[in-house]
This record gives structure tokens, sequence and C-alpha cells, in this order.
């Protein structure tokens, strides 16, 4: 079986390269490098089955024969980040949205199944307790640059399941809250490996607000089970599954953990969103929590990584190349203290 991975060369995609690889798959990997690393797919070389094509899911061209050599896609390419997305919005809208209805085309036209990789991020403001799939979507102003992230996922969700409906094509869209480990890339922004990234260099550890807000974690290899346990669930298609922890932690509370199991004389500061972010476009959640209900329904999964493991496993395998400048990397839109 060969799986063509979209944005194979970021944080998730090059875990579950790594997975297939090591299963028995011939993996294919289309990334044009906009926000992931070759470094990444240093494991996967040494594999026979193993391609990597640098490209971009807006080339129709360069997408379409290799959606018609693969037996299964799992579309991860996606704008992420978000400095990136306050810097970028167009590119951000015109990654996720065009760049996704080329892949579902592809493989709407060749009948090939698909994982499309969505975000919490379209739950918005809603910040009810436990998430279900079916919860409204709240969103802010669209002069908030911010939503163009959340919004361009959501429409990509209608277009993966509107190719179901439409076209009978097997899509599975999974959402991702918070995923955090090895590889992640704090320069986009994430809280977590920024946090461990100043802690270790005993830099002060900025916490935006208050730090009161709330973010729950899972880290990656419990996603990536959840990723290859769905793709062989015929139950799971047609479906938009939650895939994240039910356990909550503050803000504040993981700087303080951050800083205690690492050792760190850091301090801990708290900086106004308005200093953070002072060109504007940015709004923060209080939290958001997800059901999870679905998933164990379908697969049995629940996550198994406690936070300090998490910690503690990304700490020991921490990037210092010039060009990562770290750790960890998610689908979920949060400042470096906010949480993705």
């Amino acid at each position: 079986m060969r799986v063509l991975i979209t944005g194979g060369a970021g944080f998730i995609g090059s875990h579950l390269t790594e997975r297939m690889l090591r299963e028995g798959r011939q993996v294919t990997v289309l990334d044009d490098l906009s926000t992931g690393w070759i470094e990444n797919l240093h494991r996967a070389f040494d594999y026979p089955g193993f391609e990597f094509v640098e490209g971009s899911v807006l080339d129709a061209g360069a997408v379409r024969p290799l959606v018609a050599q693969a037996d299964l896609v799992v579309h991860l390419a996606a704008a992420v980040g978000v400095r990136y997305i306050l810097d970028h919005p167009l590119a951000t809208i015109r990654t996720n949205v065009e760049g996704t209805h080329i892949v579902l085309d592809a493989c709407g036209h060749y009948g090939k199944k698909t994982l499309v990789a969505s975000t919490s991020e379209v739950y918005g403001k809603n910040s009810s307790d436990g998430l279900c799939e079916t919860a409204d979507s709240v969103f802010g102003a669209s002069s908030l640059s911010r939503w163009s992230y959340a919004t361009s996922k959501k429409l990509d969700e209608f277009l993966a399941l509107a190719y179901a409906t439409t076209h009978g094509l097997p899509v599975i869209v999974t959402r991702f809250f918070n995923i955090v480990g090895p590889r992640q890339a704090a320069h986009y922004g994430m809280v977590l490996p920024n946090f461990i990234q100043a802690a270790l260099k005993d830099e002060p550890i900025r916490v935006f607000g208050d730090g009161r807000q709330t973010r729950n974690f899972t880290y990656v290899s419990d996603c990536i089970d959840a990723l290859v346990r769905l793709l062989v669930s015929p139950q799971a298609e047609g479906e938009i599954v939650n895939i994240g922890s039910p356990h909550e932690i503050s803000i504040l509370n993981l700087a303080e953990r951050v800083k205690s199991i690492t050792g760190s004389s850091s301090q801990i500061v708290k900086v106004p969103y308005d200093q953070a972010y002072p060109e504007g476009g940015f709004e923060d959640m209080r939290r958001r929590v997800p059901c999870l209900c679905k998933i164990s329904r379908l697969i049995g999964w629940s996550p198994t990584t406690s936070l300090d493991d998490m910690i503690v496993q990304t700490i020991g395998r921490v990037h210092r190349s010039p060009a990562q400048a770290s750790v960890l990397v998610s689908h979920e839109l949060v400042p470096s203290v906010s949480l993705p």
C-alpha cells in the first residue's frame, strides 16, 4: 500500500510518515517546506519505500499524479502558526482552501480514501464544556485576521463532506486539539515549545493575558495512533472526529510545570495581549475542551500520555538547529502563551 501524505515534512506529518513506514507501507510525502523541514524526515530516507516530492498542494499538476499512484491520501498540508497567520491572512486562506480543494478534487477523480486534517479552531469562541463534533462554531469579526485560519479550515470540512455526499468519496475529517511533541516549531507561536525553549535558557517565560485561559494537550504519538486506527475503520468514513485530551490546564500552570520539570530559574512574566500583538488581529479563547465520545465509540481510542511525560519527552529530544529553533507544532492556532 502506498500512502500520500501532504505536509509530511511538518510536525504531525513526519511522525505519521515514520509510523507508516515502520508498519511496512510505502509513503510519498508532498511538502513545499514552507513550514516543514526536510530534517524531520531524516529517518524516513532510510526506507526504500519512501519518496519525497518538494511541491505545493496549490499545484494541481503535481498533486494529481501523486494521488493517482496512492492507495490512501492523508491531507495535512496547511498554513499553521499564529504568527504566520496574522502576517499572511491571504496566503493562509489560499493554501487552506484552494489547496484542500485541489487535493479533494484529485481524490474524488481517482476514488481514493482521504483523511483531511482540521482543527479545534473551528469551534471558535464556543467555550462549552465538552465540545462535541456537532457543536456550533462561534467566530469573531472578519476584521480580526486570526479568524482567517479557523474559517478556512471550517470550509475545508464542508468541502470534504461535499465530496463524500456528491461523489461518494470515502473521507474522514479529524479535528486536532493542541497536539504537542518533538519537532514542533517554537517560532510559529506554539506555546509549549516556547515555554520549554525559554526555560532551558533561563529566559523569561512569557504568559499572555492573565494566564488563566486553559488548553488541553495531546502527545503526538497518541495522535498518530488515533490517525492510524481511524484510517482502517470503515465506521469513521464520512465522519468528523475530535482528537484531543479531556485534561485541562491553565497556561499559567503550564508555565509553572515547565519551569519545575526543567529546573529553570526563569521568571514567569505576564504580557498583555496588546503588547504581544501590537498590530492587532488576535483574539484568544478562554478554554476549549473536546468531547471524545465519538472517537471512543468508533475505535476505542483515548490518550495515554500524561502532561508531565509530554514535557519530559519533548525536552529530551529538543532540536537546536538554526532553522528550527527547537521543538514542537500543532494545528491549533494560539499565541506563544495562549496555547496551541
